[in-house]
């Protein structure tokens, strides 16, 4: 049995991030243009931006950098708009090949699925809506509201699903295609899934328990090892 075998078929509960297993959030709305918006947010609040973040292509970069600023109020406001684009970027959102297939297999299994994500969760819920997997879904989980240093890799956003499944760690499964996806999972004690998409993201997940570069090898797995 391979190793993705043995880990799939211990799984009652699979974590999933959601952009990059789940869907492209960013395919019809790109994130530096969103990234650009929140900057402008910046602005507009009076906030001078330092020369590192002129460029940031990464929407979730200067959220994190308006945390860092001690105004709370400011902070709040760049999350407004960028849970606002969200929502609409989720409406031209590319879906992951097999993504589906693997969410669906898994609920036809027995198992339960949560979307654990620094996504806001009511861009995941948009999504789930419109592409009709929501009975597939048993909870949600996205960034922590007014408190960005608590997205992953804090592991916080994986041990509140695991809580409102009653699951355990051995329970679980977590697939990611990040870095601080990988981080996260091994915070909470969860083995953990790289999901490489992309040319050579292999090496930067080699840290997880197992490597795939297709959610196809997911979905296959989980319809071979019914609870």
């Amino acid at each position: 049995m391979s190793r993705l075998a043995s880990i799939v078929k211990r799984a009652r509960v699979l974590l999933l991030d959601f952009d990059g297993p789940v869907c492209s959030v960013f395919a019809g709305y790109p994130a530096d243009t969103i990234a650009a918006e929140l900057r402008r947010a910046l602005v507009d609040q009076g906030m001078s931006l330092p020369a590192e973040l002129l460029d940031e292509p990464d929407p979730l970069e200067v959220l994190r950098y308006s945390a860092t600023l001690n105004r709370p109020g400011v902070m709040r406001k760049v999350d407004e708009v960028f849970r606002a684009a969200e929502v609409a970027a989720v409406r031209s959102a590319s879906p992951t090949p097999f993504a589906r297939e693997a969410i669906v297999t898994a609920h036809q299994t027995g198992r339960r699925v949560a979307i654990v994500s620094n996504n806001s969760g009511e861009a995941v819920r948009e999504y789930l809506v419109e592409r009709r997997l929501t009975r597939c879904v048993f909870s949600v989980v996205g960034r922590p509201a007014d408190d960005p240093a608590k997205m992953k890799p804090d592991p916080v956003v994986l041990l509140v699903a695991m809580k409102s499944l009653g699951a355990q760690e051995s329970d679980c499964l977590m697939i990611g295609d990040s870095v601080s996806d990988i981080q996260a999972a091994r915070a909470a004690g969860v083995p953990v899934v790289g999901y490489a998409n992309k040319p050579g993201k292999d090496a930067r997940l080699a840290e997880a328990d197992a490597v795939v570069s297709s959610m196809a090898e997911i979905a296959e797995e989980l319809s071979e090892a019914e609870l």
